[in-house]
């Protein structure tokens, strides 16, 4: 990475993806050339989670996040056991668990099932010590009761993935003691809303994220996207804190790293 740029964390990435795994080795340095030091790539099942491990130890800046993402609650045999995660908690490489959550806009799992791997996940969440990261989709009110249900037995930390949904969500998420994870939404034209909620939100609860191979951000809205696009979102975080991207980078990889202790600094 050049000397010049600032050192900004994409916290949620598939670098296993179709599109993106093909090419990792070209993907993960021009992430580095654009400023982009440290990666969190996401196993969204329990199945998959060698080959996201194997594929991370090619880098020493790509950690791991070990989870079994709602689409693939019902798929994934143990997905609602906590052992599973808390074992691969063991690995070195794994500094999270999920992403787990409740989707209801494809339902591609019944959400009883959603629920009860969601819940497993915030467990074993709990006694790794680990944060989690969570994903949800027309779920609001089912997720905050989740969460809500977790913080019963333990303090929360954590973070909403992807957050774009309401202010409420936001708001009562960063209550909570979470933080939120911001990628290409932020940028969309039709983001006001988003972008007016995340303006008053506390800076020191906020990530960059790119969630590639998905939602580019402006000027690649509709193409791939990757690790390499998170100065666009920076970009329109600094304007947002009228301040500039170098203090974005600032804040929001001192948040990755308080939350995310057990990744190491490049």
């Amino acid at each position: 990475m050049p000397e010049s740029l600032p050192a900004f964390v994409d916290s949620h990435c598939h670098l296993d993806y179709p599109g993106l795994v093909a090419e990792v080795e070209a993907v993960v340095a021009r992430a580095n050339e654009a400023g982009v030091a440290t990666l969190l790539t996401i196993a969204t099942r329990l199945t998959s989670l060698p080959a996201v491990l194997e594929l991370a130890r090619r880098f020493p800046n790509v950690w791991v996040a070990s989870g079994v993402h709602p689409h693939q609650a019902a798929e994934e045999a143990q997905s609602c056991d906590p052992a599973p995660f808390i074992a691969s908690a063991a690995d070195p490489r794994v500094v999270a668990i999920g992403e787990c959550g409740l989707d209801y806009f494809y339902d591609k799992s019944p959400r009883e099932v959603q629920r009860a791997s969601f819940a497993a996940q915030l467990e074993a969440a709990r006694a790794t010590g680990l944060p989690f990261i969570v994903h949800t989709r027309d779920a609001d009110a089912d997720t905050l009761a989740v969460l809500d249900e977790a913080a019963a037995a333990a303090p929360l930390r954590g973070v909403i993935h992807c957050y774009s949904t309401s202010p409420q969500m936001g708001h009562e998420a960063v209550a909570m003691g979470l933080h939120l994870g911001l990628g290409g939404i932020l940028t969309f034209r039709r983001s006001d809303e988003l972008r007016a909620t995340v303006r008053d939100l506390p800076r020191d609860r906020i990530l960059l994220e790119t969630d590639s191979p998905f939602l580019a951000p402006l000027p690649h809205r509709g193409k791939r996207n990757e690790p390499a696009y998170i100065p666009h979102v920076a970009a329109v975080l600094a304007e947002l804190w009228g301040t500039g991207t170098d203090e974005v980078a600032r804040i929001t990889t001192e948040n990755f790293f308080r939350l995310f202790k057990k990744a190491a600094r490049p």
